[in-house]
C-alpha cells in the first residue's frame, strides 16, 4: 500500500515552528517510503480563513523544500460532508442538541461537583419528537453531535505512544456541526482522510483524544457509506516547548518570515526539526537523503521536545560553513566571487553577513591609531610586499626575518592595517582579494 500522509493547516494565520515540524515529519514519512504528501487546507471556517494565509502556507512549504504532491481544500468539498452527515444521521450516529453554551457550562459544573467527568450527559437523546419540534418552533436551531458507541472500546497501536486505550463512556459525544450548519474539525477531517486514502496520520499529542473519537467516526462512516476504505495508522508526537518549559507565545509566533529575516537557512530549520524530540543527535545535516535514511518513528520520545534559538543558530552557522558558492551566489554582494566566498564563509553565522565581511576587501576600512613603532613596521611591510602565489606567507616570512617579530607582534598590526579588525578571515585568502596596490596603500595608511 502506498504511504499517504497529509498536512492540514487552517488558513487563519501564518505557520509557526510547531506547524512546520508537523509538516516536515509528514513529508519525511511519505518520502521515506516513496509515498504521497498531501496539503489539505482546512478552510471550513469561512469567517476566519484568509486567502493570504493560504498563499503564505504554500510559499513557506516551498521555501522549506516540502512542496506537496497534491492539494485539497475543504471549502470545495462541502457536498461530500453533507452526504456523510446524512448517512450518519440515517444510521442514528448523529443527533440534534439544543442546549445553549450557558446551559452546557452549568451541566459541566454540576457533574464536576458530583465527582463525575465533565462530559456531555446526552440530555438531547431524552427529548421526544414533540420536544424537538417545540424547540425548533421557538426558533432554536440544533447543533449536532456524533454518538459514540459506549459498548465499543477504543484502542490503537500508536506509532509513537504505543498501545492506546479509551473508554468511550468517559468521552463527550463531540459536536460535529454548529447550529448555523457550519462544520467543526472532526467530521470533515475523518471524511477527507478516508476519501483521500490517507494511510498515516502523524500529529501532535494534543490530538490523542480526538483520535479516540475519530476512530469510531471512521468505523461509522465506512459502515454507513458501505465502502471498503481503511482507517489510517496514527502517531502522536510530543509537543514543542521553549526554555521556560511550556509552549510559549513566542514559539506560537515564530514562523518562516521571522526565520528569513534573521538569515536562517531552510536546511538548518529542517535539520533541527527533523530530529528534535527523537533519540537521534541533532546535527547540521543539509542532505535531505541522509535525514530521510535515519527517519524512524521508533526514535521519537514521549518527553516534550525543547526548541532553543541557540541550537538553531549553531546548526545554521554549521550549515552555512558547508555551503558551496553556487548555492549562495545570487545572495552575495556584487563582485564577490568563489574565492571571496571561500575566504569569508568560515566567519559567517548567516549568509547575509557576507556583505559586512566583503567590505574588508572593497573598503573603505577604518584603521586603529598605530604607535610610531608600528607605523615604521607597517611601512617596512609595504616595502617588502611582493606578489606571487601566496603573498601573505611570503610577506610575514620576510618581516619575521627582517624585524625579529613573531606571534601577535608580527601578525596583528598587519591584520589591523589591512582590514581594520583584530580578527576575521584567513589573511592568506584575504590578501590576494584586496590586491597588491590596495594592500600597499593600506599598509602605508594612504587608503
Amino acid at each position: 500500500m502506498t504511504t499517504v500522509t497529509r498536512f492540514a493547516p487552517s488558513p487563519t494565520g501564518r505557520l509557526h515552528v510547531g506547524n512546520i515540524r508537523t509538516a516536515l515529519h509528514n513529508w519525511m514519512l511519505a518520502r521515506k517510503h516513496g509515498g504521497t504528501f498531501l496539503l489539505r487546507i482546512d478552510d471550513t471556517d469561512a469567517e476566519r480563513s484568509r486567502e493570504e494565509y493560504v498563499e503564505a502556507i504554500r510559499t513557506d512549504l516551498a521555501w522549506l523544500g516540502m512542496v506537496p504532491d497534491d492539494e485539497e481544500r475543504q471549502s470545495e468539498r462541502l457536498a461530500k460532508y453533507d452526504r456523510a452527515f446524512e448517512a450518519l444521521r440515517d444510521a442514528g450516529r448523529v443527533y440534534p442538541c439544543y442546549e445553549t453554551q450557558q446551559e452546557l457550562e452549568l451541566k459541566r459544573k454540576i457533574r464536576l461537583g458530583r465527582g463525575l467527568p465533565p462530559i456531555y450527559d446526552r440530555g438531547a437523546l431524552e427529548l421526544s419528537d414533540e420536544d424537538r419540534a417545540a424547540k425548533e418552533a421557538d426558533g432554536i436551531a440544533p447543533h449536532w453531535r456524533f454518538k459514540l458507541d459506549h459498548d465499543e472500546q477504543i484502542g490503537w497501536d500508536d506509532g509513537v505512544r504505543g498501545t492506546q486505550k479509551f473508554d468511550p463512556a468517559q468521552l463527550s459525544d463531540p459536536v460535529v456541526r454548529r447550529a448555523d450548519n457550519s462544520w467543526l474539525y472532526m467530521l470533515p477531517s475523518a471524511v477527507d482522510d478516508l476519501d483521500m486514502g490517507v494511510t498515516h496520520v502523524l500529529r501532535g499529542e494534543d490530538h490523542v483524544s480526538n483520535t479516540a473519537v475519530q476512530i469510531q467516526m471512521f468505523t461509522a462512516l465506512i459502515a454507513a457509506q458501505h465502502n471498503a476504505q481503511q482507517i489510517p495508522a496514527f502517531a502522536h508526537e510530543a509537543l514543542l516547548v521553549g526554555k521556560e518549559g511550556k509552549l510559549s507565545k513566542r514559539l506560537g509566533s515564530l514562523g518562516c518570515d521571522a526565520f528569513r529575516e534573521r538569515g536562517i537557512e531552510p536546511s538548518a530549520i529542517v535539520a533541527l526539526l527533523a530530529r528534535l524530540g527523537t533519540s537521534l543527535p541533532v546535527e547540521p545535516i543539509a542532505d535531505r537523503a541522509a535525514l530521510l535514511e535515519t527517519f524512524d518513528l521508533t526514535t521519537f520520545g514521549r518527553a516534550p521536545a525543547r526548541f532553543e534559538d541557540t541550537e538553531l543558530e549553531r546548526i545554521n552557522a554549521a550549515i552555512v560553513h558547508q555551503m558551496d558558492f553556487a548555492e549562495v551566489a545570487d545572495r552575495l554582494p556584487v563582485g564577490m566571487d568563489e574565492a571571496g566566498w571561500h575566504a569569508i564563509r568560515p566567519n559567517l553565522s548567516h549568509v547575509p553577513e557576507a556583505a559586512d565581511w566583503w567590505r574588508l576587501v572593497t573598503g573603505p576600512i577604518e584603521q586603529p591609531d598605530f604607535s610610531a613603532e608600528d607605523r615604521d613596521y607597517l611601512a617596512e611591510a609595504a616595502g617588502l610586499l611582493e606578489w606571487g602565489d601566496d603573498p601573505w606567507t611570503a610577506l610575514t616570512g620576510r618581516l619575521k626575518e627582517a624585524t625579529g617579530r613573531k606571534g601577535k607582534a608580527l601578525f596583528l598590526p598587519l591584520r589591523q592595517a589591512l582590514t581594520g579588525m583584530d580578527h576575521g578571515p584567513d589573511m592568506g585568502e584575504l590578501l590576494p582579494l584586496i590586491g597588491k596596490d590596495e594592500a600597499r596603500a593600506r599598509l602605508l595608511g594612504q587608503s
